[in-house]
């Protein structure tokens, strides 16, 4: 089938959904599957701003409330993850996933799904290393460390993913996994992104907890967005013994939906044809999600995960064959997913602007009807009973400064923390100076500004080699610096390439592009820079990708 991957949407559903069209006229058929990696941005309402960590001039509706409404529906099945610039009071409705909109469906914090027998699997946020051993205990309204934290990934949900063992198809994060860089033309990369260059050469660049996943999971694909720049590699992982095959993941982050960026890519990905074409509950997640639920913590102390180190009684929650019949059972043995979206928050209306509009923590009947039918907990139903027991969402305000500065506290059980990196990434600008350029965004019927999907005469670089990765350019298959054969295209950039229906070396295949973006001139029109990506303090996630 055909898959469309977005790096950071920022809201600019219309846009995506736009150029997608505009793929399936010019490229071989519909798609039928659209992954967002992060960045999403739900917004409902003015409320719903007000809990996006970004400074408050910088918070724009955008087009996702069309949706929301009814106005608009998807023309395609969209799947995203959480990043961190998104409307977190939204999302906190749906810690285990759920109907956003019509046709939009939000993996959750952790999640795994299957749609045509292509078992799909994300985790929402980015990693920040004093954050990452507390509970999920931020709750609306949230102050300015909460706002931030909310989005934080922690141990819980990576510790959940690692009990899988049956094989992932697709995996979805923001942020890279760390050393990913190392597998794919690392030179073209900090040719384009200079300021990389230490976080690459330190091996601190990227989330290292996505990085045990990579290891444990060993997916097929894994897709990332986050730090705004196109990046494919080839992991080739370590077989556990001779008779095994060793598998490899192939990666592929994404830019911003920016005309001229490289935000989308159109994959032919192999599925099951006598696979549902509906989206259904994967049995082995709902399993690790049953027998996890007594782990659920909602404070902000430090705590571990369960280990084989005699302090635990059990540290083993895989799920076992006799575990996933009692689960397919409570399920009535259907996996649907049940289209049972609605409307828990009003919906922002243009022409009657409430900027004084109340935050509530509101519990979602999505995920009320799931955790009844799992028999597990929601974890906005365990805060609001903390929030009756005084144990008010706010009080460890305190608590994390004290944890997040450099005390001698043991901060992660990571030796080295991306929060701690202090580059200048000159891209990562505003949320709306991003749209300094807004009258040259066209409509998908344009032919100046919008991505290409067309072969011709000119030579792909690294990057749009990607476009098909059932066959993988040589190049690929090892880490190499050097610059790879085909010539390196400074000035166009393809926002969506061509596929190889037919099996053909993608390094031959040339690529279109509609318009040449010049960078130079780019460049002059930013006229502010954010923060470090990771940087030492947390205010960097309100500017970071």
């Amino acid at each position: 089938m055909r898959v469309a991957v977005a790096g950071c949407c920022h809201g600019e559903l219309d846009k995506i959904y736009e150029t997608l069209a505009l793929a399936e006229r010019r490229g071989p058929g519909r798609v039928d599957l659209l992954l967002c990696c992060g960045d999403f941005q739900a917004v409902r309402n003015e409320a719903d701003l007000r809990c996006m960590a970004v400074p408050p001039k910088y918070r724009h509706m955008q087009t996702f409330y069309r949706y929301y409404s009814g106005e608009k529906k998807a023309p395609v099945l969209t799947i995203f993850i959480g990043g961190n610039h998104e409307a977190s009071n939204h999302l906190q409705e749906l810690p285990y996933g759920g109907w956003v909109a019509p046709n939009i469906y939000y993996l959750g914090l952790a999640g795994v799904v299957k749609y045509r027998g292509v078992r799909i699997g994300g985790i929402s946020g980015i990693f920040k290393s004093h954050d990452y051993r507390k509970g999920h205990f931020e709750c609306p309204p949230y102050n300015s460390s909460t706002i931030r934290s909310i989005y934080h990934v922690r141990n819980i949900e990576v510790y959940k993913l690692k009990q899988l063992k049956q094989p992932i198809d697709i995996f979805l994060s923001h942020d890279w996994p760390r050393s990913i860089y190392h597998y794919g033309n690392k030179k073209q990369l900090l040719k384009t992104k200079s300021f990389f260059r230490q976080e690459v050469e330190n091996n601190t660049l990227g989330s290292p907890a996505a990085s045990e996943l990579l290891e444990h999971l060993k997916p097929t694909y894994w897709f990332s967005a986050h730090l705004h720049v196109k990046f494919a590699a080839l992991m080739q992982h370590q077989a556990k013994d001779k008779e095994q095959t060793a598998k490899a993941t192939k990666f592929l982050a994404l830019d911003k939906c920016l005309p001229h960026r490289d935000f989308l890519q159109v994959l032919e990905i192999k599925h099951d044809p006598s696979a549902p074409d509906y989206l259904e509950y994967d049995i082995e997640w709902l399993t690790i999600l049953s027998a996890t639920d007594d782990l659920i913590n909602v404070t902000g102390h430090l705590w571990n995960m369960p280990e084989n180190n005699g302090l635990h009684a059990r540290w083993d929650y895989s799920a076992t064959e006799e575990a996933m019949k009692e689960v397919l059972e409570k399920l009535n043995h259907d996996l649907k997913v049940p289209c049972n979206f609605s409307i828990t928050a009003a919906c922002y209306d243009p022409s009657k602007p409430q900027t004084q509009m109340q935050l509530v923590h509101r519990l979602n009947p999505q995920t009320t009807e799931f955790c009844a039918q799992l028999g597990i907990t929601d974890l906005n139903v365990r805060l609001q009973k903390a929030k009756e027991e005084h144990q008010f969402c706010g009080e460890y305000e305190e608590q994390d400064g004290v944890e997040s500065n450099d005390s001698g506290e043991d901060r992660s059980e990571y030796n080295t923390d991306t929060s701690a990196l202090s580059s200048i990434n000159p891209d990562e600008i505003m949320l709306d100076e991003e749209e300094e350029d807004e009258d040259s965004i066209v409509s998908a019927h344009s032919d100046v500004n919008t991505p290409s999907v067309e072969p011709s005469d000119r030579a792909s670089d690294f990057s749009t080699s990607f476009s098909d990765v059932r066959i993988l350019p040589s190049s690929m298959m090892v880490s190499s610096d050097d610059t790879l054969g085909s010539p390196v295209v400074t000035e166009g950039k393809c926002d969506e390439a061509v596929e190889s229906g037919d099996g053909e070396d993608l390094t031959k295949v040339p690529l279109k592009r509609l318009s040449d973006e010049h960078e130079p001139e780019q460049r002059k029109k930013i006229k502010r820079r954010n923060q470090a990506i990771y940087a030492a303090v947390d205010d960097d996630d309100d500017y970071a990708a």
